[in-house]
């Protein structure tokens, strides 16, 4: 009898999913290699070699097509963040196909699917992979949303590539302010140390920082780099993280918003109080004067030529996770 219950809470729980049209999530195994090759994405996962100092390097994507055939469909190519991969905007490919466009979401070299390599990362060789990866799929123009270290990726892409990119959208991007300038330094082997030290308990404690609230939902953006801790690639992983992280400390983009030559839209969540490389500060007094996001979306939006800035009251980190509807109007509206 009580396995019988078990079959009808699990089918009706299934048949409640359905109907709200609502993506269940994915098993999360418990261990994962580098490039989560049993960990399944919520669309069909292709590959690209790219070349990056002379060897060929196999990036990961998902070509979305709309859900109704359009022809010639506008483009939408959304760029992770630092802690995350492609599968995590799962709802807002599907929202973007049901509304006609086509949607390419790249795992950036070193990131999800993609091949982790120990090279020099640079936000400029990774927007030439995606400018690669665009070419390849025949996309000539696109509208580029980038979230956290995603949104600096999309503004290199856009500075480089403006004829490519016919709008950008910036969700509480990181990079908005120079993190050199109070964030103590720490060399490479320092930085893959403190990779190699990582728990899924002190993941989970960081992750519990982009929200407001924590939710079940939340637990697979967990999950799946902690399953990759025990696994035996998990040095390459740490090596790849403590690598990005350099790029994204050495190689800001805050200084040339004002270059800036696409229309462009910043959705920033209020309660966002993000520093990259927070845990190496030791004054108090830094961590209350910086990560302030209301006031950083404002003095960008001030410096990109003609901003449209969307404040998300008791919004965190991850508008497109924790208050997705209305991120969604926020993005359409401005696509359309």
């Amino acid at each position: 009898m009580k396995q019988t219950d078990k079959l009808f809470r699990f089918w009706n729980a299934l048949s409640i999913c359905l109907l709200l049209s609502l993506p269940l999530q994915a098993q999360v195994p418990a261990t994962l290699n580098a490039t989560l090759d049993e960990y399944k994405y919520p669309y069909e996962v292709k590959y690209l070699p790219v070349s990056v100092e002379g060897e060929q390097y196999r990036m990961a994507y998902m070509d979305v097509p709309p859900a109704k055939k359009v022809p010639n469909p506008p483009a939408v190519m959304l760029l992770h963040g630092k802690n995350f991969f492609g599968a995590y905007w799962g709802q807002t490919i599907k929202y973007l196909s049901e509304n006609g466009y086509r949607v390419i979401v790249p795992d950036q070299i070193g990131f999800g699917k993609s091949e982790k390599p120990e090279i020099y990362y640079s936000f400029h060789q990774l927007a030439e992979n995606t400018k690669q990866l665009l070419q390849h799929l025949g996309v000539q123009q696109v509208a580029v949303v980038g979230h956290s270290m995603g949104g600096m990726l999309a503004t290199r892409f856009a500075l480089l590539y403006p004829e490519m990119t016919t709008k950008l959208v910036l969700e509480n991007p990181i990079g908005l302010e120079d993190y050199r300038l109070f964030v103590p330094y720490k060399n490479l082997e320092e930085l893959y140390q403190a990779e190699l030290k990582r728990t899924e308990e002190g993941i989970r404690d960081y992750h519990k920082t982009y929200y407001t609230s924590w939710k079940p939902a939340y637990d697979e953006w967990v999950e799946v780099p902690a399953a990759q801790i025990g696994h035996p690639d998990y040095p390459k992983v740490a090596q790849a993280s403590a690598l990005t992280y350099a790029m994204i400390y050495q190689q800001p983009v805050v200084y040339e918003f004002d270059q800036l030559q696409v229309p462009t839209l910043l959705v920033i969540g209020q309660e966002d109080r993000t520093i990259v490389g927070k845990g190496f500060i030791k004054d108090k007094q830094k961590l209350q004067t910086h990560g302030q996001y209301p006031q950083l979306g404002k003095k960008t939006a001030q410096s990109i030529p003609n901003a449209k800035l969307v404040e998300l009251q008791g919004v965190g980190h991850i508008p497109h996770i924790a208050a997705t509807s209305r991120f969604h109007e926020a993005l359409l509206t401005f696509l359309k």
